[in-house]
């Protein structure tokens, strides 16, 4: 069994996600930040399979918005920041 490490979302064989929103000590969301319009990155199906975060996103500095399933979004930086009253 793999364990957590404390204080981040890493596993022992080094797969992470950028952040995790939590609320009341629950995830709300996780965010995985990419430089380029890329494909989806593979440790956000791995997070979602062995985790309860609801909703990931994956952030990056283009354009293009693709959502992957009702629990994966690929979305540009500015967007993200809107849909969450950043600015």
């Amino acid at each position: 069994m793999k364990k957590w490490s404390s204080g981040s979302s890493e596993i022992q064989d080094k797969r992470e996600i950028d952040f995790v929103v939590l609320k009341n000590k629950k995830p709300l969301f996780a965010v995985e930040c990419k430089a380029g319009e890329k494909s989806l990155s593979p440790h956000i199906p791995y997070f979602r399979d062995r985790t309860k975060i609801p909703k990931f996103y994956q952030v990056h500095l283009g354009q293009t918005e693709r959502h992957v399933d009702d629990q994966i979004s690929i979305i540009p930086f500015d967007v993200f920041c809107k849909r969450m009253g950043m600015v």
